[in-house]
């Protein structure tokens, strides 16, 4: 893997107040994001959240966006009203990721999506999402108790996908924390992953720069084994390449 140049990489945060006994706001992201993204020949930098005018500026110096875990998207941004059983939201958050999406697909920075990412990309496309995932009655659990990040539940990856080229393989074991999933699909999107349950765990774009959201924590599992290393090196040399050609 050359090491130069290194694609810049903004990595979305959450927002919120932690308990350190100071009268703060706190910004916080998994350090296993930036690990991943830089294992792979990236520079890492986080970006906290903005007024939603500012993204352009922030995509501009960077040379591809990964949108990374956190709270329930608000359903308002999907035409719903909140589930009784709704996680926390937050609407700032929401109104400055789907900016950040919005300027790199403009920009065509290659965008990826983890988790809360692929939700907020289906949301950004104008899909919608299923807002508690136990009221569907299936029988995955989506929400693993095991918090270590070991592999989980099987998926299905789709023929001629980026993913699944990634893998190598036509199934693969992931980890799995999600309350919510996604349900009718945004515009410009292919499902390229699917739980046992028929649930879409991968989506990928089917016009424009490259862009792929993943339902699962790669950055969990990405010390587990090599294989869990591809969301982020398919992530990485798209940049690379995106990159090369100016």
């Amino acid at each position: 893997m050359p090491s130069e140049p290194r694609p810049l990489i903004l990595i979305s945060t959450s927002t919120g107040v932690l308990n350190l006994g100071l009268r703060r706001v706190d910004v916080y992201s998994g350090k296993n994001y930036a690990d991943g993204v830089h294992a792979e020949g990236g520079l890492p930098t986080f970006v906290t959240n903005h007024e939603p005018e500012a993204a352009e500026a922030f995509v501009a110096r960077a040379d591809g966006l990964l949108l990374s875990g956190g709270q329930d998207v608000d359903p308002y941004r999907f035409g719903q009203l909140p589930h009784p059983d709704l996680g926390a939201v937050d609407p700032e958050r929401d109104a400055f990721e789907i900016a950040l999406y919005q300027a790199a697909r403009a920009q065509g920075k290659p965008v990826f999506g983890v988790c809360r990412g692929i939700q907020v990309i289906n949301v950004a496309e104008g899909g919608t999402l299923h807002q508690h995932l136990p009221a569907l009655g299936g029988p995955l659990q989506h929400s693993q108790r095991d918090p270590g990040g070991r592999p989980h539940h099987q998926l299905a990856l789709a023929e001629g996908s980026a993913i699944r080229a990634g893998f190598g393989a036509a199934e693969v074991r992931t980890n799995t924390y999600h309350h919510q999933g996604l349900d009718r699909l945004g515009a410009g999107l292919r499902a390229t992953a699917h739980a046992e349950d028929g649930l879409v765990e991968a989506v990928e774009g089917t016009e424009g720069a490259w862009l792929l959201g993943v339902q699962w924590h790669p950055e969990m599992s990405y010390h587990m084994g090599p294989e869990h290393h591809a969301p982020f090196r398919v992530f990485l040399d798209a940049c690379r390449a995106a990159l090369a050609q100016g």
